[in-house]
């Protein structure tokens, strides 16, 4: 009797049909690994996000998007994000939420504490603590960001050329730096403010970037010196690259993170140290509406009317936090040690 004929090749195809055999025989060979490859490449390539420390169709992410990512997912950024939010839109319209004059006093309720449409009470010469408290993130948030931008700029420029250029320049900014930091801060201001009568807040601003560029060009020096010793900026060198070019294109982006984290940091600093100074009554001056010289005008009532300095002196601790921890956030994001 005739053996019956066996196509094994409609065997195998039937069964895979059927969805149960197919699993059992398994593609072989350097072909089957090669459709399999294809196969999870263009699975990655469809998945939105692409697989991890790549962006949009496994675009590889900067260090400013891994930065932002990581931002979005820190609720210590958050928060304090929200806070100085806050701050800047009540020191662009402080209207909206205090309807009050802050130098409109009234002696007859000097000292007084909360009342209805008062909620913080009164200080000393009868003015409204709420509205003055409200008014004076203007003046902290105004010599912060100016302070800080004058700064950051003024420093990263010197810092930056000293640190390209290196030889005599280097050596000279560097006993400069040396010599600006043996001065103290709150001596030199009581020195230079005490001959200074503007009640503006530009004296002050002056004052502290004129003292507070050493640290971000010491930062910035280093920070170049490092990038430009990286491969990249040799090959650009190399290529005929101009010194411009290089400094602009390949070092300056690369150099920055250190400059933006310390100067967000120094930030609140800046604030406290105006608050400071015009609570020694060499910073701000009457009629200038300012935490420090409420603080300073309301010290000497602590025992009676202590709301007068609690007041101020929270919106200050509050503010100089926030940007503390704004610092600290960027820092930590910025960090690729910290990855």
């Amino acid at each position: 009797m005739p053996e019956p004929d066996f196509d094994e090749g409609a065997a195998i195809s039937a069964t895979g049909a059927g969805g149960v055999g197919q699993g059992a025989i398994a593609p072989t060979g350097t072909g089957a690994a090669m459709d399999l490859a294809i196969s999870e490449g263009a699975t990655l390539e469809k998945t939105p996000g692409g697989p991890e420390g790549t962006g949009p169709a496994g675009k590889p992410r900067s260090l400013w998007g891994d930065a932002w990512r990581d931002l979005r997912r820190n609720p210590v950024f958050i928060v304090s994000g929200l806070i100085i939010l806050f701050l800047v839109v009540i020191s662009l319209w402080p209207s909206l939420i205090a309807s009050g004059n802050p130098l409109k006093c009234d002696l007859s309720k000097a000292q007084l504490g909360s009342r209805p449409g008062h909620p913080f009470g009164y200080d000393g010469q009868g003015c409204d603590v709420y509205t003055r408290t409200v008014y004076g993130a203007r003046t902290s948030v105004t010599v912060g960001v100016c302070t800080t931008l004058g700064v950051a700029l003024f420093g990263s420029v010197l810092g930056g050329l000293a640190g390209f250029f290196g030889g005599g320049w280097d050596a000279l900014l560097s006993r400069i730096t040396d010599i600006f930091f043996g001065i103290p801060v709150v001596l030199g201001g009581l020195v230079f403010l005490s001959v200074v009568t503007s009640t503006t807040v530009w004296p002050v601003i002056g004052f502290m970037v004129l003292l507070g560029w050493p640290q971000i060009a010491r930062i910035a020096r280093g920070s170049v010196i490092t990038a430009k010793q990286n491969d990249y900026v040799q090959a650009a060198r190399a290529l005929g690259a101009t010194n411009s070019r290089m400094l602009l294109r390949h070092i300056a982006p690369n150099a920055v993170a250190p400059v933006i984290v310390v100067a967000t940091i120094a930030l609140g600093t800046y604030i406290s140290l105006e608050a400071t100074l015009s609570y020694l009554g060499v910073g701000l001056k009457p009629p200038s509406v300012s935490w420090g010289i409420d603080i300073s005008a309301a010290s000497q009532y602590i025992r009676n009317a202590p709301h007068m300095l609690l007041w101020p002196a929270g919106a200050l601790a509050v503010t100089v936090l926030a940007f503390i921890m704004l610092g600290d956030a960027v820092r930590d994001a910025l960090d690729p040690k910290l990855r």
